[in-house]
């Protein structure tokens, strides 16, 4: 953890007595800014009409107040990690009618459960926020942030030192291209033909937006999404190598597509972290992270917990910290702490090009 602070230490520009002892009074938080899908939001979909929601029991149940939080957790997500990391509070989702005044000033999270790369990800999910519009309501929190702050100057000055983070494309596949019974997308294209698809359109959103201001970016590779619960229910009880094989290109598609933009602008523009990764060593060495259970998911019903969501009439673990796995798609808070430290610290095979904290770090002309 004093690792992590001294990274944070020198991109603020402040000393590390003053981030471990006394806090600096004059310390401003970066801004975080969460795009994506379900592994961001922290409660946008409760206000939307959507089958995609954690607005009731157990979500939520370790929780300080044991209440569903809109979460796809049974505590904290990526953006909360991260936000500790940043000694600063999580952002409120976009749609919460707290998002308003000082709450402006650590970000805010755009993110929608159910959203893809492809607007056609997600339909039958009902109303979600996808992309375009993600992208399109920053545009409105930046003229309420520069109302706050003084100016449209200073507010771009906030949001050029702030940190935007990305996770979005396991429903491109899971929900459209190898969604059953029948998949338009999969009679139009190969996987490599559509991994080639969304790495150009994801590559669209990540231009659009640097010119909105981003200029540290965190982008999340694909999860282990051949070895959900959800999957393993369906599919015989074993991560499916098709699945396995569209993964891994995508992530290694995204790598390089990442890079092409990071020499393009003449420096790290962004980063990529690879949850796959460290979710298979998990799998195939649990008892290094402290894990029992790595197939079963602690919430839910029929095999390996995989079918349908998590609800109050679900069966419910006692024992979360020892599970991969919270509900048919999503890890326990436990298993994305790892996750977020992995990005913080670099480990190996998870982050490209650099860790968060060196890229944090960078004296960046911006």
């Amino acid at each position: 953890m004093v690792g992590l602070v001294v990274g944070l230490a020198i991109l603020l520009g402040c000393s590390l007595v003053d981030r471990v002892g006394a806090p600096d009074p004059g310390y401003v938080p970066p801004l975080l800014l969460v795009f994506g899908g379900s592994r961001g939001d922290s409660g946008n979909n409760n206000y939307l009409d959507t089958t995609v929601k954690a607005d009731s029991p157990p979500y939520g149940i370790d929780s300080p107040t044991g209440q569903p939080t809109g979460r796809f957790s049974n505590y904290r997500n990526l953006p909360d990690f991260l936000s500790t990391y940043l000694d600063s509070e999580p952002p409120s989702p976009y749609l919460s009618p707290q998002l308003n005044g000082e709450r402006l000033l650590y970000g805010a999270n755009f993110a929608s459960g159910g959203a893809g790369i492809l607007n056609d990800t997600g339909v039958q999910q009902g109303n979600i926020i996808r992309i375009p519009k993600q992208l399109l309501a920053f545009q409105q929190y930046k003229k309420k942030l520069a109302a706050v702050v003084g100016g449209t100057k200073q507010a771009e000055q906030l949001v050029n030192k702030g940190l935007f983070l990305f996770a979005v494309g396991s429903a491109d596949f899971t929900d459209n291209y190898f969604s059953p019974p029948f998949s338009a997308r999969a009679s139009q294209y190969t996987v490599p033909e559509f991994v080639d698809l969304l790495i150009s359109e994801l590559s669209k959103y990540l231009l659009r937006l640097n010119e909105l201001g981003a200029r540290r970016m965190l982008v999340i590779g694909t999860s282990p999404f051949a070895c959900w619960p959800a999957q393993l229910a369906t599919r015989g009880g074993e991560c499916d190598p098709e699945l396995q094989n569209a993964a891994s290109l995508f992530n290694s598609q995204l790598n390089r597509m990442v890079q092409q933009l990071n020499d393009r602008f003449g420096y790290v523009f962004a980063v990529v972290a690879n949850s796959a990764a460290l979710a298979i060593d998990i799998r195939n060495n649990p008892g290094a992270y402290g894990f029992i259970e790595t197939k079963e998911a602690c919430c839910g019903q029929g095999p390996y917990n995989g079918l349908g969501q998590c609800t109050p009439a679900s069966n419910l673990c006692p024992n979360r910290d020892e599970f991969l796995f919270w509900d048919s798609i999503h890890t326990t808070d436990r298993a994305t702490g790892f996750f977020a430290e992995s990005i913080l610290t670099g480990s190996a095979d998870v982050v490209f090009p650099m860790n968060l904290n060196s890229m944090l770090a960078l004296k960046q002309d911006i």
